[in-house]
């Protein structure tokens, strides 16, 4: 009688799971994007077309080879552990900016720290008088180009000649099965001061409004990604009045450009440090249709958006302590990594 009683309990236990089922965990898919100015990566060999004998590279007087191994493995250990923590892998997609050539980045994809992440490679030579170019890194397994094209960013001085320098670079793909933009920028430097050089960075902001347009004419509601080193802050006339980035999700209406990075310079945030000032001219922006209004990730969203500034790529002491550990200092090798932060977004998606 007992056993039978027993065995009722049980029946009618288990019919209440079955009545009231356990909620199942949301499982997302998460992928990294990035964006990482790699401070002069510049091969060892004089080029007569570039004027790459003024790269920290060339200027070193002795031990170039090992100098560009050591620079080639810091900068791939780093790109391996960006956004590894939540991801559990290296960026599906980053964006670099200070690359000679399309050699140098080769020699990066093939270092032990990313060879078997499979990267593809999309670059272009740029006009750039020092050489210098932006690329774009993309895992195989993720992302797949559907179509690539740079935009030559065409200005000039007060007398009238022409200033040569880096190309933006478009490049339209499916993220596993989304189509998304990204555009990488490497603006005009702040070369004879911020006033006086700031027309030629409204000029490059206006060059990328203009490839969003574009972008716009085929895919109105494109996801769209905008990174780079814009050598301007978040609250700069280029990105506020030019590009009309919005730094409040709340203010952000269909065709806005959100800027996650406005609310974090606000907040003391930087990604590199200049005669004791600190800047966050490395940016991430998306299109409004990435940005999440509610809780629901059906396609890619943006979750959250942050510096890599791990310790062991910071300066530890000494007048510049917290800023980037550099490569190049006075002529030197440091042993260093960069003079600029990596920047990285994940983005994420409900698993069906």
């Amino acid at each position: 009688m007992k056993n039978k009683f027993y065995l009722l309990l049980l029946v009618f236990f288990i019919g209440s799971l079955a009545a009231y089922p356990q909620k199942r965990q949301k499982q997302f898919n998460i992928r990294t994007i990035a964006f990482y100015n790699v401070e002069n990566l510049f091969d060892t060999i004089n080029d007569p077309n570039k004027n790459d004998e003024a790269s920290p590279m060339m200027e070193l007087k002795g031990n170039r080879s090992e100098v560009y191994w050591k620079k080639i493995n810091n900068m791939a250990t780093v790109i391996s552990k960006i956004g590894l923590e939540k991801a559990k892998t290296s960026p599906a997609i980053i964006g670099l900016a200070e690359v000679e050539n399309r050699s140098v980045v080769e020699d990066l994809i093939a270092t032990d720290a990313l060879k078997g992440k499979h990267y593809g490679i999309v670059h272009f030579d740029s006009p750039d008088k020092r050489g210098i170019d932006v690329a774009l890194l993309y895992q195989k397994r993720y992302f797949k180009p559907i179509d690539q094209k740079n935009y030559e960013l065409r200005i000039w001085d007060n007398d009238g000649k022409r200033i040569y320098t880096r190309d933006q670079l478009l490049v339209s793909g499916v993220l596993d099965d989304e189509v998304i933009y990204i555009i990488v920028n490497h603006w005009p430097s702040r070369s004879g001061g911020e006033a006086k050089s700031r027309p030629k960075r409204e000029k490059a902001a206006y060059l990328t409004t203009q490839i969003i347009a574009d972008i716009r004419k085929e895919d109105p509601n494109a996801k769209i990604i905008i990174m780079g080193d814009l050598n301007d802050d978040p609250n700069n006339s280029s990105l506020k009045k030019v590009l009309k980035a919005k730094g409040k999700k709340k203010e952000v209406k269909k065709g806005d450009i959100y800027n996650p990075m406005e609310d974090m310079f606000r907040r003391g945030f930087n990604t590199l440090g200049y005669r004791d000032n600190i800047n966050l001219f490395d940016q991430i922006l998306i299109s409004a249709s990435l940005l999440a209004t509610d809780t629901s990730y059906d396609t890619y969203k943006m979750y959250k958006t942050n510096i890599f500034n791990p310790r062991f790529i910071t300066t530890k002491s000494g007048r510049y302590k917290g800023y980037p550990f550099r490569s190049f200092s006075n002529g030197q090798f440091t042993g260093g990594y960069s003079d600029h932060f990596p920047v990285y977004m994940y983005l994420i998606k409900e698993k069906k």
